[in-house]
């Protein structure tokens, strides 16, 4: 795979069923290299597979997020058809008569739409503007009040003046919508209760919220948004994505307890009488809201189906309401990244390492399908590489390391290159997904490894927790640069040892965000590698907790706060090291990076540049901290060729191909 291949990658997502379980609604996104966007598309695939699927919208406006009117006649879905792209909600019929009726209009993007079942209403999310927004021109408007932490959020920009509001509107598109949940604070996606009477949604709506940990509680709204919102539970977890049992006695929810970070996210059961909660998969012992692939329990009876994170994959399953073992339903080594159940049928799209997404069916007799070949054509001109699973024990003693290598097609010389790939997170995993990095890496001539060490998921909680800071009074660990260090050098040395075809002498290391982190923590305490690309990085711990979006929250993850305890974020902060580094780094970053400020990559450039080291940094303008998965599809092609240009530069792999 080259770089300018990311033009012909098509994805597959958010699949969604018809109530009598006989259709499949789901999304095409595609790249249109020529307008430098993307293009998305609603089709229709029918569950049994009888007919192949077809396209529902036209795909040239960013359709998306289809939801099935409760009698399955119509689906809602959203698009940016509006004046001047404005984004939009539409209704249309599936079969018969009718034409797509427009039914909102808003300046801001419109989310997770969800009927009512009575089919009248659709209640959805957008930022709500304040006041501030009635002068059109921005040099005349009043500034921003700033009275709380968390202002900005990556990729949408300021949100203290735009709160995620909920909104009712009619089906018939007779009136505008109804404001019924409203800011100054945020608040999650929508449910309606059977009856059509309440709403739930989450939000943490306490007074000075941001200085505690974020427990949204699960809120009852009045869809005519005549009285205020009504908390259910009582600040126990943070709470999101909740689902109304058929019968109206229970809410199930995605919590989280995060006043200690990393907590593994669970599903739970909220009583609607009494507001009582109870956690149903404790003892699965996994994170719950895979990224991506998180969405709300899906009621069966009185099962509740979910996913969940595990040793590199992304399994589906079912667990009883009333609490109970979870019981897989689909699993292997493939990771499932979006799921719905109605009818008989369970959909769901998934990934394996070397394949894109695509969307199956499970019947109740465990009947799979495939029902669509949208990766066939791609993989056909671009052969995938597979990586070969093994694992390395611990240094710390307390478990495996899940690690993987995946080999070129044609090695860059008579002994293979090597480049040791960090995650992000570190609250994520790498696993069986197909990963176009990894494939253009390999492409290039070079062996891959990676693997997920102490602070990433898709293990234990206690796994995840391990790099807390060891001051921290609940939960102490090793601290960012700790243990987390060990395990990836460990995995690099146990990859070697094994495969001697791989060459010790040019090694190189990268990653993002969080594994950019890691790669400039490696490169201040260590020679061994020949090169390094350290992305989005954090290299600056302290000036983190108040510059990023999240400013203020790291404290929960660290264990202890900047403030009282400087020196520690200090003591884990790559530029402290900065004078021991010897290794050529290249930074990439993002001029709009909100997570991982452009002042991070910054303050490596300026000391390393100081020092006089060997550096090279390159600034994408108007792109966040996601470049790499969703940035301008020309920025994506061109960061690629960066990197492959530095180490085919310093660790001799092969220069990527320029197109035709």
């Amino acid at each position: 795979m080259q770089p300018a291949d990311i033009a012909r990658i098509a994805q597959i997502s958010d699949p969604r069923v018809s109530p009598d379980g006989r259709q499949v609604a789901f999304v095409v996104t595609h790249v249109d290299m020529a307008e430098n966007t993307y293009r998305s598309g609603v089709w229709l695939a029918a569950a049994d597979g009888s007919s192949p699927p077809q396209p529902f919208s036209a795909g040239e406006h960013g359709d998306g997020q289809p939801r099935w009117s409760p009698d399955g006649r119509r689906l809602a879905f959203t698009s940016r058809r509006g004046t001047d792209e404005h984004p939009t909600l539409h209704v249309a019929p599936v079969d018969g008569p009718g034409e797509v009726r427009t039914i909102c209009e808003r300046p801001e993007a419109i989310e997770d739409p969800a009927w009512s079942p009575d089919g009248t209403r659709i209640a959805f999310t957008s930022r709500e503007r304040t006041a501030r927004f009635d002068e059109p021109e921005e040099k005349a408007r009043p500034p921003r009040r700033i009275d709380r932490l968390v202002t900005r959020l990556d990729g949408e920009g300021w949100i203290v003046d735009r709160p995620r509001s909920v909104f009712v509107v009619a089906v018939d598109g007779s009136g505008p919508p109804t404001l019924v949940a409203g800011g100054p604070y945020d608040h999650g996606a929508p449910s309606w209760s059977p009856d059509s009477a309440t709403i739930a949604v989450t939000a943490d709506r306490t007074p000075d919220w941001d200085l505690t940990p974020i427990l949204a509680d699960v809120l009852l709204v009045d869809p005519t948004g005549s009285s205020e919102p009504r908390a259910l539970t009582r600040r126990t977890f943070a709470h999101r994505l909740p689902s109304w049992s058929p019968d109206g006695t229970r809410i199930a929810v995605l919590a989280e307890d995060s006043r200690i970070i990393h907590s593994h996210t669970q599903v739970a059961v909220v009583d609607v009488a009494s507001g009582e909660e109870t956690v149903l998969t404790a003892a699965l012992d996994r994170q719950c809201a895979p990224m991506p692939g998180a969405r709300q329990p899906v009621w069966d009876g009185d099962d509740l189906v979910l996913s969940w994170e595990d040793a590199g994959n992304v399994h589906v399953g079912r667990v009883p309401a009333t609490g109970g073992d979870v019981a897989t339903v689909v699993g292997g080594e493939l990771w499932v990244t979006g799921h719905d159940l109605a009818g008989e049928t369970l959909a769901f799209t998934a990934a394996t390492a070397t394949a894109l997404p695509e969307l199956f069916v499970l019947d109740r007799d465990g009947t799979r399908r495939r029902l669509t070949t949208a990766g066939d054509a791609f993989h056909a001109a671009v052969p995938p590489r597979a990586p070969e699973h093994f694992t390395v024990g611990s240094p710390a003693g307390d478990g495996e390391i899940d690690a993987w290598l995946m080999r070129p097609a044609e090695p860059a010389g008579e002994h293979t290159p090597v480049l040791l790939s960090i995650h992000g997170g570190p609250m994520t995993q790498y696993g069986n997904s197909w990963f176009d990095e990894f494939q253009m890496w390999t492409g290039a001539g070079y062996a891959v490894v990676y693997c997920n060490p102490h602070g990433s998921t898709g293990g234990t909680e206690a796994w995840a927790r391990a790099i807390r800071a060891p001051e921290a009074e609940e939960w102490p660990g090793t601290g960012w640069g700790g243990v987390d260090a060990d395990d990836v050098l460990a995995v690099l040395d146990a990859a070697l040892a094994a495969n001697p075809d791989l060459d010790p002498d040019r090694v190189g290391v990268l990653g993002g965000s969080y594994g950019g982190y890691l790669t400039s923590w490696l490169i201040g305490h260590t020679d061994r590698f020949v090169a390094a690309c350290s992305e989005r990085a954090v290299n600056n711990l302290e000036s983190l907790e108040w510059a990023s979006d999240v400013a203020g929250m790291f404290r929960f993850e660290i264990g202890v706060d900047h403030v009282r305890h400087p020196e520690v974020y200090r003591r884990m902060s790559p530029i402290t090291y900065v004078r021991d580094v010897t290794t050529p780094v290249l930074i990439l970053h993002s001029d709009d990076d909100l997570r991982c400020p452009a002042d991070q990559a910054d303050q490596l450039f300026v000391a390393l540049r100081l020092l006089g080291k060997p550096v090279e940094y390159h600034r994408f303008a108007g792109e966040s901290h996601a470049l790499s998965r969703s940035g301008s599809p020309r920025h994506r092609v061109r960061r690629a060729e960066l990197i492959l240009e530095w180490f085919a530069r310093h660790l001799g792999g092969h220069a990527p191909e320029t197109p035709a």
